[in-house]
Formats: structure tokens, sequence, C-alpha cells
């Protein structure tokens, strides 16, 4: 069943993906209310000129609110009408969760929470919402499908994402509120986080300093360009989550549900390996990298890789971006964007 959806609220819209989604769904007429905290994570100039792009549309109204604060959903949600939420808002980061839990308990467990109940009492369409491929933890089995278990986190930040899986089908099955959640395999490009490697990497083989390569360059990650993840959850967006008449509580599905509820991951079905994406910085910089190889950290996986077959069959969409195409364009945003620095 398609949805037309004409308002929709995006969380975190000052967020990499957020800002990325939100400038998309405006250049197609949609009214996007954005709500964004700005929070301290990482650089908040950085999210700050990202919103400044996105008040250029008429079509755009955003608010500082922390999706953790009831009081001021309920508020946001009594005074709009949205055909579609999609919470991007989380507090993100494998590494960061291992010195700072309690912040991922308040984004992404309380405010999951408060998201789910003013869209089952505002009568919103579809609930899109950001999973990760961090739920994948300890499974070994190539390559990650949503139809396999995954009750075994490495991380309190991929907990935190496998409980708004487990949240969102409760309230599917409770409330008949249609739920997707999009599990993203390693987000890239123009306007990323600058705590991610691609970031941190290049800022330090430009300023000449080392960078560090974990489980000694020993790692896969299916990196995924910012554009292929905006194409699948457009399409996703439109597309609502209908009862999978097949499923049976004597062998559950974990991807789909009796209620109206689908998982869906997001990769690029192509897993590279750090030296190779390494590589691939050093050409588009044309300059080469200092090296320091260290051990795998905790909360880490080795590998990456995401079975999309329900992607494409669904909504036929298959990411395609090369790793060469898509960092050449982060790097001619950074050089771009820090020139003025």
């Amino acid at each position: 069943m398609n949805i037309n959806y004409h308002s929709v609220m995006v969380t975190g819209s000052a967020g990499f993906i957020g800002y990325h989604l939100s400038k998309r769904l405006l250049k197609q007429g949609c009214h996007v209310t954005g709500i964004d905290i700005l929070n301290s994570y990482y650089d908040v100039k950085l999210k700050e000129n990202r919103l400044e792009k996105l008040k250029s549309f008429d079509n755009f109204s955003n608010f500082k609110i922390d999706i953790a604060d009831m009081k001021n959903m309920e508020k946001l949600f009594n005074n709009s009408q949205f055909d579609v939420v999609v919470n991007l808002a989380a507090q993100a980061g494998v590494r960061y969760s291992l010195t700072n839990p309690h912040a991922y308990v308040d984004s992404n467990i309380v405010g999951f929470v408060n998201l789910l109940e003013c869209c089952r009492h505002n009568n919103v369409k579809h609930l899109v919402f950001a999973s990760s491929s961090s739920v994948y933890g300890a499974n070994t089995k190539m390559p990650f499908s949503v139809h396999d278990n995954v009750d075994h986190p490495v991380s309190l930040y991929a907990a935190s994402k496998k409980s708004n899986e487990l949240m969102a089908h409760a309230y599917s099955h409770l409330f008949q509120l249609p739920c997707t959640g999009l599990r993203f395999f390693t987000v890239y490009g123009p306007w990323g986080r600058p705590d991610m490697a691609l970031f941190l990497f290049t800022k330090a083989i430009i300023a000449g300093e080392p960078i560090k390569i974990f489980n000694h360059g020993k790692m896969q990650r299916d990196f995924t360009y910012i554009d292929d993840i905006v194409e699948g959850v457009t399409r996703v967006m439109n597309r609502l989550p209908e009862p999978n008449q097949e499923w049976s509580g004597n062998a559950p599905d974990p991807g789909s549900s009796y209620a109206p509820y689908k998982l869906y991951n997001i990769g690029n079905n192509n897993p590279v390996e750090l030296m190779e994406f390494i590589a691939a910085i050093e050409k588009a910089l044309g300059k080469k990298a200092k090296k320091e190889f260290l051990d795998l950290q905790p909360g880490d996986v080795p590998a990456t890789y995401a079975n999309i077959d329900d992607l494409i069959k669904d909504v036929g969409f298959k990411p395609a971006t090369t790793i060469e195409t898509g960092i050449e364009r982060f790097i001619s945003w950074y050089e771009d964007y820090y020139s003025n620095k």
C-alpha cells in the first residue's frame, strides 16, 4: 500500500542524514518540520550550517526540541498534523556509548517512546525510524539479513537501536501504528559526521598527522553513500508496511510481522576493506597517509555486509554509488567547506 505524504516531521534535522533527507523532501515540495536539540556530541557549527541551508526553503520550519522532552513534543504534535514521521534523532556512535551510556538511554530509549506515543495519539500514517547495522552485533553469517536473529549486541548503542525495533513492533501490534525500521550501513558523504572514519582520515592526512587504523586494517564496511540512503528512505516512506500473511509464531521472522511492521537494510551490498577505503581517500587528496595500526576497539565489529533483497523487491532500489565516486564528492565538499574556516 502506498501513501502520499505532504507534511513530514524529520527528527534530527540538523544531523547528517536528517539534513540530506529534509533537503530532498523540500525540493519535492513537501512541508518539512524539523526538530533538533543541536547537542554538542560533535561540532555544533556544522549542524547550524546545515540548518541555514534548509531555512532557505519556505516550506521548512524547525524547532529546537529534545525528543526526550515529552511536554514539548506533545505540544508540537497537537499543533500540527504529520502524514509521516521520520526519526533520525539519536545519540550516535559506538565508542561514545562506552563512556556516556545515559545519553543513549535519554535520546534513543526515552525519546523514541515519546515519539511512538505522539504518533499513536495524533493519527500519524507512518513512522519510519533509523536503526543501524550495529544491531547485528556478534552475528557472523554474511551478508547480514533482516530475517536473521539479532539478539547479541556488542555495544549499548546497538542495544538501544534493537530496543527501538522492539518498541516499534509493540506499538504496531497494540495500536496498528505502521512502523518501518531502517538499518543503515556506514553512511558517508558531504556534510558528514566529524566522528566518522572518512572525516577523521581526511582531516589527519591533510594535516600530515597519522591515521588510526583499527584491527590492523582487517576491517570491512558496507560503506553507503548518503544519496543512496536518502533515495532508500524516501521510497520506503511511500510504502506502508503490511502484515505478513505467512508470518508464524512457530518460526517467527524477525524482519516482518503479522502487524503493520517491517525492517529493511539500506547498504551498498558491497563490503570494502579499510585499506582500500584509505587508498581511495589518498587518491582523491593526492597525498599518502601516515598509518598507525591498532587493535580492534571494544564495541566494534570486524565486518558489515548488507543483504538488501527485501529493499530491491519491495521498493525497487539498490544503492550503487562506488566508493571512488562517493569519496571524491566528499573531498570536494570538505575542501570547499573548510577553505573559508
